[in-house]
């Protein structure tokens, strides 16, 4: 059984150390535990249906009317399956459709934006012959179409990271040209439909992460290549790139997710390019001090390639990944008040790497599609909290920590819905 964690083509572009394909005997078993009631830890339900087509590398966006639109990604395990194909995922039918047209270009690797007028810009990407694309499209939700940009990028790139600014802009930062970070940086003016050269970042990088702050920055952290602990601030204001803290430890293919108090919690990835350098580590950064710290605890499992979601009760939902066994169906959440993690109640319904995860209206995360041990998957499935149990569960503020029915508005509503179950 052939497991990959990205395309061979592109690793030898990219993570030229990585062993693309790892082997694993017949005997492999991948065991999946069985989900077991819990209100307080959460618990993984599949979607009522799969989606219209397998793919990972595909970007999720939630768009104003509460469904979710997934586009493009890659549908083989070699890089000849880029998929020009969307579908919307509907919380209401717990089901999948196709939208009425495709993307005007197939892509993976690229980046999803939801702007202030609703539409969602999709910028970048791999296309079949692992070529960079500078192209770029609007989906229209009104229409259920895809349009290009009046014009294209400034610069060919995947792997890169996009931002949606305090003033409506987006940023494009760094990615991957050809077989080259790069260290430019463009914004994308919905208003004029087109794309403007900024400040270029300190250092060239993709595979990174970027994160709005609180004051309008944008940090800028790890990434490729080599594997980066440097990191940097972009200050819209000023349209240029600073370095701030390091990370603690270099790392690509993992996640930063901002938190409630605005630090920003980076987790795991791999600190060499390869499956052996999972990482289990996580780190805080403290925009205040511009320093990255360690969290008392690490994850329960190395992983990368993983997906992290912030939930309405302020705890982050890690799912997924991989290490050097392979694909993971394990998940855990991070409590910000103790920066500890703990494992979900129940794993996830399949193993899964390069996947999405996306915090839906009603408190629950949608967690679809990646790439498994077995190849791309078309599967999703639901995580939430809930609902409760007993009176206990809604004393001391433990009413905030269920996602099902919905994130109760005091702890006399959650009494209530024990009692009556409305």
């Amino acid at each position: 059984m052939k497991y990959n964690f990205a395309t061979q083509r592109i690793l030898k572009q990219l993570l030229k150390k990585v062993v693309l394909s790892f082997l694993f005997s017949s005997s492999l078993a991948l065991f999946l535990n069985p989900v077991t009631a819990n209100a307080q830890t959460g618990t993984f339900t599949a979607t009522a249906s799969p989606m219209t087509a397998a793919r990972y590398f595909a970007t999720a966006t939630v768009l104003p009317d509460g469904k979710v639109l997934i586009a493009g990604g890659d549908n083989t395990a070699s890089e000849s399956g880029a998929l020009a194909s969307a579908e919307l995922y509907d919380p209401a039918l717990g089901t999948f459709t196709a939208t009425a047209g495709p993307m005007t270009a197939a892509r993976y690797l690229h980046t999803a934006t939801l702007l202030p007028n609703g539409k969602v810009l999709i910028a970048g990407g791999l296309d079949n012959n692992v070529n960079p694309l500078a192209s770029a499209e609007l989906y229209d939700p009104a229409l259920g179409t895809f349009a290009a940009t009046i014009g294209p990028m400034i610069a060919t790139r995947y792997a890169q990271t996009a931002t949606l600014l305090p003033n409506g802009k987006v940023l494009i930062a760094g990615g991957i040209n050809t077989s080259h970070p790069v260290a430019g940086a463009e914004l994308y003016d919905p208003a004029s439909g087109t794309f403007a050269v900024t400040g270029a970042l300190v250092t060239a990088r993709g595979y990174h992460t970027a994160a709005l702050l609180s004051n309008g920055k944008v940090l800028v952290a790890g990434g490729y290549f080599p594997v980066l602990a440097s990191a940097e601030l972009y200050d819209p204001a000023l349209g240029t790139f600073a370095i701030t803290g390091p990370l603690t430890s270099g790392r690509l293919l993992y996640t930063s997710t901002l938190l409630a108090n605005g630090e920003v919690l980076v987790v795991g990835g791999t600190s060499n390019a390869s499956a052996s350098g999972a990482l289990a580590s996580a780190e805080l950064y403290d925009p205040a001090l511009a320093t990255f710290t360690a969290t008392a605890g690490p994850m329960t499992a190395a992983r990368f390639g993983h997906a992290a979601t912030l939930l309405p009760n302020r705890t982050v939902l890690v799912t997924g990944g991989a290490n050097s066994t392979g694909s993971l169906t394990s998940a855990e959440l991070h409590d910000s008040a103790l920066e500890t993690f703990t494992a979900t109640a129940g794993p996830m319904t399949a193993a899964r790497n390069y996947h999405t995860s996306t915090l839906l209206p009603n408190g629950q995360v949608l967690v679809a599609g990646g790439f498994s041990n077995s190849g791309p998957l078309a599967s999703a499935e639901l995580f939430g909290v809930g609902p409760p149990s007993n009176q206990d569960q809604c004393k001391q503020g433990g009413w905030e920590t269920f996602t099902i029915p919905g994130k109760f508005k005091n702890q006399g509503d959650c009494i209530q819905f024990v009692n009556t179950g409305k």
